[in-house]
């Protein structure tokens, strides 16, 4: 009878302490790639850019990324994000970057900070959906930013998307985005 028990307890122990381990390894798993590059134009008004992310850490990632009016201006963005998934399906994220901007009318070299945080929810196997609200501090100048966006995978490797920016340095801006995952 001990030894039955000593068993079954043994196999139990067993069974628990793989399945915990089994969760470990998905709670660092992410629902979505976060290596790629990616380009886009913006309308009303009408601008150019480019950004760059790669993964330093199972649940970070550099981000780099520049848009301009092709004017003499730029909105240059660089800093660390996280990933981390909430079920098999969505992530949360965020991003601290340092922000460079020249719009030739409010900032001029002006440098500050950005702080956002956001989620991506697949609503299906090829259709991506996400949002982020962010906090933008410049050269005393503090303001709330707002980001929706939806994205259709074609294919593991590409991407494309729409995304409405709301009170960015450019103001109210519809995007339209392609991305290349590596």
């Amino acid at each position: 009878m001990i030894r039955k028990t000593l068993l079954a307890s043994s196999l139990m122990f067993i069974s628990a302490t793989s399945m915990a381990a089994d969760d470990a390894n998905n709670a660092i798993m992410s629902n979505f790639s976060y290596d790629y590059v990616e380009a886009r134009i913006g309308f009303s008004p009408s601008t150019f850019g480019a950004g760059f992310s790669k993964s330093i850490h199972p649940n970070a990632h550099a981000i780099a990324s520049i848009d301009s009016e092709l004017d003499g201006d730029y909105d240059l963005a660089a800093g660390l994000g996280f990933h981390a998934p909430v079920n098999n399906w969505a992530d949360i994220t965020g991003e601290m970057l340092l922000r460079v901007v020249d719009d030739n009318h409010k900032f001029h070299n002006d440098t500050g900070m950005e702080l956002n945080l956001g989620v991506r929810q697949w609503l299906g196997p090829q259709l991506e959906v996400g949002g982020k609200v962010g906090y933008l501090s410049i050269d005393d100048n503090d303001d709330t930013l707002f980001s929706v966006y939806g994205r259709f995978h074609s294919t593991e490797l590409f991407s494309i998307g729409a995304e409405g920016r709301f009170n960015g340095i450019y103001g109210d801006q519809l995007l339209l985005t392609a991305r290349f995952k590596y």
